[in-house]
């Protein structure tokens, strides 16, 4: 399986910071190769080269219709992260919620 490439995406960057460390080490029990990386929503230009997956804070849904846009100009997915797994920094389920929108399990 090829690694997948997330760039995490919050306000600031702080607690997606959190939530990246908890994907991959969740991701480490499991095996899976996948890199992290947390960045602010400012930031995605710069990095959208080097990701498959745009995943998105909770808070940051007003903003989603912008972020998407990268899809039509670049190989990458966006999804917006889920409440019930990101207030808790979850990175169990948000690392199933990355794998289902590959195709993974």
């Amino acid at each position: 399986m090829k690694k997948i490439r997330v760039l995490l995406v919050c306000g600031s960057g702080a607690s997606s910071g959190f939530m990246a460390v908890n994907i991959r080490k969740a991701a480490k029990v499991r095996g899976i190769d996948i890199q992290v990386n947390a960045r602010s929503d400012s930031e995605i230009g710069n990095y959208i080269d080097d990701c498959d997956l745009i995943f998105v804070g909770p808070h940051l849904e007003c903003m989603i219709d912008e972020i998407k846009e990268y899809e039509e100009e670049f190989p990458v997915k966006v999804a917006l992260m889920k409440p019930e797994y990101y207030s808790t920094l979850d990175g169990d389920k948000a690392l199933d919620h990355i794998l289902s929108l590959f195709n993974k399990n």
